[in-house]
Order: C-alpha cells, then structure tokens, then sequence
C-alpha cells in the first residue's frame, strides 16, 4: 500500500509543479531523498541488509533480531522470520558473518517467560532514521530512531499500568557456539535503567560499554537464571505508566567505559524521540541529495536505497570526547575529527571507498586516519576491522589500495610519510594469525622466496593470494611514487608483476604451481574454492573469475597477457557468453550470474568494464546496464549477494552515473555509459557535476567534459571534481 500511494502521489505533486509558469527542471521538482528510500530492500535472501534506523556512519543501529546465529542472521534480520526476539543496538549491514547484537531490548505488556513475539507485518515501517512495528504477543508497538552514538526506542502499550522491558546483555549476533559474553569490569542496575562494561569474543575480541536510561523508575527487577555457558547478566524490569502508555528509552554505547557510554547517550540531550528522529532524517536527507537523477520511481527507489546502504559504513568508533578502543584493547584518541570501524576492507576497496572520495570528501582523510591508528597499534593495517578490533578475514591487504587512491585523488589530511611507513610494513612483515590455522595472511617471508604463493606450501587460496599481493604492491608503488621515492616505487611496482608468473601459456588464466614450479594439475578453471571447500587455489571463485583480478592495478598489463586487444576481447566473450554458469554451488549465489559472471561476489565486480580496453566497448556498456537492470530490484529480495557494507551498492551507483573505478589507486575511472539520461552532483565545496546521456544506441562515441574529450579508459577523478558538464554520447556500433 506505502508504494501504490507513492506511486500516484509523486506524478501528480510533479504535475502540479510542471504546470508552475517558469518552471523548467524537472530535477528541480523532486520529493525529497529520502522519500524514494527503502530499508527493506536487500533483507530477504542474501542482501543480510537490515531495516533498523542509523545515522549516515554512525555507531549505532538499533533494529529488530529475529535470531541471534545463523549466516541467514548476519545483520539479525530476515525479512520472512515470523518472530522478534527483540532490538538490539549495533549491527552491521550485508556482511557474510554474524556480529555485534549488542544489549538487546524487548517490552512487553505482562510479565512473561518467552520474550520472542510475533509481529504485525502490515505494522512494520522502515524510512531512514526511523522504524516501527507491533508485537501482538507482547501487546506494544516499537518505534526506534538514532543519533550517531544514542539509539532511541519508544514504547506504546495496549493498556496504562505496570509494563516490563527485558534487557539481555547475552545476546549478540554469533557463529559461535561457545560462551559470547564475559561480564567485566561491572555491570548493574540503577535507580531508572541499566550500566556496565561486557568483554565479548565472537567474530573478533571487543568491549562493550552501555548505559541504558528509561524515563520512568524502575520499579521492580528480576535477574533471569543465566543460559549456558553466560556470564552476563539478563535483567527483567519493570515500570509503573500510571494512566501513560509510553515508555522511552535511550542507550547509549562506548568502546571505552561507562562514562564514555553516558556522555554519547546524552549527546542527543534535550531532544525528544521526534526531534532525533527529524535530526536524522535530515542528516540523510543532505547526503542523499548531493546526486540528483531523472528516472522512473523505480529506478529511483533501487537508486537512493543503494546510495542510502553505502553510506552506513564505515562506522563511527570514537566517542563524543575522541576516545576509542584499539584493537588491542589500549584506549586511544583522535585529536580532532572522527575514528571509524566496521571496514569490510576486501569488498570496498573496489567501489565504494572510491565512491566516498567523490560524494563524501570530508570524511575521507578520518577514514585514513583511522587505518594508520590501527597500524599504530597492530604493527600492520587492518584487513577487517569491526568494533575496533581486527578480525583478519579475506585475503590481501586491502586498505593500501584505499591510502593511495585517497592520496591519488588529492586527500591531504593525512601525513604521507606515516602513511607509507604503515604501508611498507604491511608489505614487508609477515602477518601474524588473528586464530589458530588462519592461512589467509601475507606471509612475504613465503611469496618474495618463490614470487608467489605455492600451492603446496600456501595452506589453500594461493593464486588468489598471489593476484591480491599485486593490488597492494602496485598501490604502495602508486604512493611512493607520489613522495618521490623511486626506489621503493621501482621495488614494489616490480612484484607487483608477480601475477605474470601465475598465467598459464596454455589457458591464460591464472593456475596454481607447487614450490619447483610445476603446475597444478588436475585443473578444472570451472570448479570453484574458498575457505569453506578448500584445499583449493581460489577465494570464493574459480581461474576464470579470479584470472580478471590483475586489472585491478595494471589492465594494460592483462590485455597483453590474454593475447592482446582481439585476444582480449574473446577471453571476455568466451567468459560472459560461452561458458556455462556454475551449478550446484550457491555460495556465490548462482541466480546472480551471466555466464562465469558471478556478481553476488566482488572479485567479479570490475570485469564487464574490461570491454573498455577492446575493440567492443558497447558489450560492457550492454552488461552493465543488463546487470543493474536484473540484479538489483525494489523488494525486499532486491539485492542478491551479501551486501557487504556498501560494495554491491556502490557498483550500482556508480554504474547508474556511467563510470567505475576499475583500478581505484589510480585516481581514474573507465567510463560506459550512464544508466539516466540526466544526473547532477552537487557536492559541498565543489562545483557541480552535470552528467547527460545523449544519442541512440549503446556505444560511448564521445567523452567530453565542458567540451573537453577524455579518455574512456582513464577519466581522471582530478577533472570530476572541477564540476562542470560531463557528456556521453551515444550511438550504434560501427
């Protein structure tokens, strides 16, 4: 019904305004950002998105758990489970492994053993900053909103009187199935709420303090016998409404204590539930704006959903007074601007790290500060850090490719120098395992002894790892270029060609070799490996999917290997349209595939804009608008593959404004063509970005910007930024 009514409203609002003498922009006329947002795309299936409301990066998102385990339950969400366990305060958005869930609300009219209720779907409402639903059994609707670092719930019983409010401070979004809690420090109840510290170890090791205040006394409590295995208390509390029916609530959260955790609960003081709910609304509503598109309302929906989901990530760590907790437990502070966790580096590195520089430069360089704090701390920089610990998942080193694009694009409140130190030790000095067996890490000791990861002495997922080793050598080259240190730039730029050893003269895909140099064999290029099937040679993928992964940092490079332009271009036609999809191994998600083409992953993500580089650039252009067109929808099954913080999304945005960054530490795009006829990018302290579409047909003819011809395969990110008209026009195919 929410849909069908906007559906007619906004043509006849834009009617209306048409009709207005002297009007004359239809992108003018447009209802407001967050109008076209839903929250529930991407929370059926695999997206692991989920509806609960958040600032734009901000520590804090309080939502609905419908389990607390399971891959399904990653963000605790699935848009079809019939019961809500209750709110928790933290969650992240689209990854594929359950964390954080942390303190955990749930009301209820009577007192009750099971707290899990049914709710009314036709009550349940999501826009962002705001979420809504009605739990028949407990007889209460839920309303929640947030600030950056203080989730907001209110609470609206059938009847007045005495109500109660579970807080489980057991409860987190797991795939363990050891003891999650360990109360530390200390925890208890106070005249009218709940304080403490808990020590948590699921996914990674991390602190979690909480003060938790409701605008009524508690009245009475009941501690429940702990589950198995819990230190962690849970509390039953509850209240006197007296004639009300309303109970609010604020929680504040920290890294660091219980201090830190009030003064970022009462950072919001003074402002109700309605005004921090309008605060985030128009928090959304600024960013969101800074793109303007003419499309359809669907297209609009997928759109401003996709900018909405990348823009969640990463997430605020530091509290209101700087201070944060490293990933050694050591309490830190940023002097000035903000410290960010949550960087599911190996997904965003590719798009959506890019995408900020773009539409969100005034976070960037604290997004860099950030990863050099934590190789401050660590000896190395993060490869996935979450709550301010390091997790060690995926393979690589993904935040160098993120330092030199944001140093490429300009990015300068950073010291370079630091960033380089951090930058070589990451590339120089084995990795320690965050867990016993973690084979995932760079062991340099073993690639600069053979020039590759060997298969035979690797410990699995060895040509992955050595085609992921170039993307960071070539960005710590890029940067120490960009210093003026040729010697290191010279060092790094050469083993970043390691990958050449892996392409076999035969296939040229890329194939494992043993430590004498002999090649894997048997070798299927279709059967895909990762670290749930492994012994095997890929990180969720195959050779063909993984073969495309030197184009990340030298396309050039690739194109000779795979026998030049016209061999090129038929490795790239025999991948998308001659060879058969996987079948029977759905961890890539099958149903989002054309050909070998897997984009529910990213290591496929870059390769239809690889025709920019052959003879049949219009083929890239026809994939790119056939994926947005078949992968991303506005239901809530809309995105199929792990959403992971903002990566799938970021392709989309992207892809809709007609540029991608294939290789990101360059400081350059290739461009296709736009999705929209019309975009505009108004971005604070920046001139405006006018993009159009013009012509018929599906191949770019001209690229020019203010009249100015750029190059298709390199359209610096320098020039974007200077604003003015960027035109692509169209035709047919020669």
């Amino acid at each position: 019904m929410r849909r069908v009514f906007v559906n007619l409203l906004v043509p006849f609002v834009l009617g209306l305004l048409m009709a207005v003498p002297g009007h004359t922009s239809s992108l003018r006329a447009e209802p407001r950002p967050t109008a076209y947002v839903d929250p529930f795309i991407g929370t059926d299936g695999t997206g692991h998105t989920f509806p609960g409301p958040g600032m734009p990066f901000g520590m804090v998102q309080p939502g609905p758990d419908n389990a607390d385990s399971g891959w399904a339950f990653t963000s605790g969400y699935q848009y079809r489970a019939p019961l809500i366990l209750g709110f928790s305060q933290t969650r992240a958005s689209g990854t594929g492994i359950p964390e954080l869930g942390d303190v955990l609300l749930q009301p209820s009219q009577t007192r009750r053993t099971e707290f899990a209720s049914p709710y009314d779907k036709a009550s349940e409402v999501a826009t962002p900053g705001y979420y809504a639903v009605y739990l028949s059994d407990n007889q209460v609707r839920v309303e929640l909103t947030a600030g950056v670092r203080t989730a907001l719930h209110r609470y609206t019983f059938d009847a007045p009187g005495r109500v109660y409010v579970l807080v489980d401070l057991q409860h987190g979004l797991t795939f363990r199935t050891d003891a999650q809690p360990v109360l530390a420090e200390r925890s208890g109840l106070t005249a009218d709420g709940v304080e403490g510290v808990m020590r948590r170890s699921n996914w990674t090791s991390r602190t979690v303090a909480f003060s938790v205040r409701f605008d009524h006394p508690v009245v009475e409590s009941t501690t429940l016998p702990p589950r198995p295995g819990d230190a962690a208390p849970r509390y039953l509390l509850a209240f006197d409404l007296g004639a009300g029916r309303e109970l609010n609530v604020r929680v504040g959260l920290s890294t660091v204590d219980v201090e830190g955790a009030r003064a970022n609960r009462d950072a919001v003081s003074g402002r109700d539930f309605d005004g921090v709910r309008r605060g985030a609304v128009a928090a959304w509503d600024d960013l969101l704006g800074r793109i303007e598109i003419a499309a359809d309302n669907t297209r609009k929906r997928i759109f401003y959903t996709a900018l909405y989901h990348a823009f969640l990530h990463p997430s605020t760590i530091s509290d209101v007074d700087g201070r944060w907790r490293g990933p050694h437990g050591e309490v830190l502070r940023a002097d000035g601007g903000e410290r960010y966790s949550t960087l599911s580096l190996w997904d965003t590195f590719r798009a959506a790290h890019p995408l900020y520089t773009l539409l969100v430069p005034e976070r960037v360089d604290d997004f860099v500060l950030s990863l050099l704090d934590h190789a401050d701390a660590m000896g190395r920089l993060p490869k996935w850090p979450i709550w301010g610990g390091e997790t060690g998942t995926m393979i690589g080193e993904p935040a160098l490719p993120v330092i030199a694009d944001a140093w490429a694009k300009g990015f300068r409140g950073f010291d370079g120098e630091r960033a380089l130190a951090a930058m070589i030790r990451t590339s120089t000095v084995d990795a320690i395992p965050v867990f016993p067996g973690d084979h995932a890490l760079s062991t340099w000791s073993l690639f600069d002894r053979f020039g590759y990861y060997p298969f035979d002495l690797a410990g699995g997922e060895a040509v992955s790892r050595t085609l992921e080793a170039g993307i960071g050598d070539d960005a710590t080259a890029r940067m120490a270029a960009g210093l003026a240190r040729s010697d290191l730039a010279g060092r790094f730029s050469s083993r970043a060609g390691a990958w050449r050893s892996l392409v076999d003269p035969e296939t040229r895909l890329a194939r494992g070799r043993d430590s004498t140099g002999g090649w894997r064999e048997p070798f299927d290029p279709l059967t895909p490996t990762s670290p749930l099937n492994n012994p095997g040679d890929y990180t969720e993928a195959n050779a063909w999917q993984y073969s495309w992964t030197p184009a990340l940092h030298d396309p050039d490079g690739l194109v000779e290997a795979m026998g030049g332009p016209t061999g090129f271009r038929t490795m790239l036609d025999r991948f998308f349209f001659e060879l058969p999809s996987l079948e029977g191994w759905t961890y890539l998600g099958q149903e989002a595939m054309i050909g070998q083409y897997a984009h529910g992953n990213e290591p496929s993500h870059h390769i239809a804009w690889l025709y920019a580089h052959t003879d049949a650039p219009e083929r890239g252009h026809q994939l790119v608008a056939r994926i947005a067109r078949d992968f991303y929808r506005d239901t809530p099954d809309g995105i199929i593959g792990n959403e992971d913080a903002g990566q799938l999304s970021a392709w989309y945005v992207f892809a809709t404004l007609g540029f991608y960054p294939v290789t990101p530490a360059s400081g350059t795009y290739v461009a296709g063509l736009p999705l929209v006829d019309h975009a505009v990018l108004r971005v604070p302290g920046r001139e405006p970005l006018t993009i159009r579409r013009t012509g018929a047909g599906d191949r770019l003819l001209n690229l020019t910007l203010d009249g100015r011809p750029q190059a298709p395969t390199s359209l610096p990110h320098s020039h974007l930024v200077q604003g003015g008209a960027l035109l692509f026009e169209a035709g047919r195919e020669p």
